[in-house]
């Protein structure tokens, strides 16, 4: 079942290959000088992102000792 319904899915694309229906993409894209700043504005959240969260992290646990932790995890099961 599923090999013809691949069968018939690459048979539907090939149908649409031809060379004379080829698009240019750039028509619909309206690439203009601001182009690479919006690409920028948009991918700066997502890379500074990590390191907003590591810096809110190390500022969240920066007082602690390694002991502080463990006697936290003792404190809370002894409640039980």
């Amino acid at each position: 079942m599923r090999t013809t319904m691949r069968i018939l899915a690459l048979l539907a694309m090939l149908g649409f290959a031809g060379t004379a229906d080829a698009l240019d993409s750039y028509r619909y894209l309206h690439v203009t000088i601001d182009t690479p700043w919006y690409i920028f504005l948009f991918l700066l959240p997502i890379v500074l992102s990590p390191f907003i969260l590591m810096a809110i992290l190390y500022w969240r646990f920066a007082g602690r000792k390694p002991e502080d932790s463990t006697r936290d995890k003792t404190d809370s099961s002894e409640g039980q």
